[in-house]
């Protein structure tokens, strides 16, 4: 006997959470590592004393990653 057609397709399982915020994890810090190598190779380019361009790279990717990770957790409730 075959199935009616107005049933709702069966959802397939997501993946178990410790999954999710690992690789949360590493794209957080894929994105304050980046943006710090990047804010060291300006540094490294400019003839500044002070390391503007690390702690403005720096300070880019913690803000981004806070942002990532504050709209990963509204996503969960």
């Amino acid at each position: 006997m075959s199935k009616p057609h107005s049933e709702k397709p069966e959802k397939h399982q997501e993946a178990p959470i410790w999954i999710k915020y690992l690789g949360l994890s590493f794209q957080l810090l894929a994105l304050i590592g980046g943006s710090t190598a990047l804010g060291w190779w300006l540094h490294q380019q400019s003839a500044m004393m002070f390391p503007l361009w690390l702690l403005l790279g720096l300070a880019i990717g913690m803000m981004s990653a806070g942002y990532i990770l504050w709209k990963s957790t509204q996503e969960d409730r």
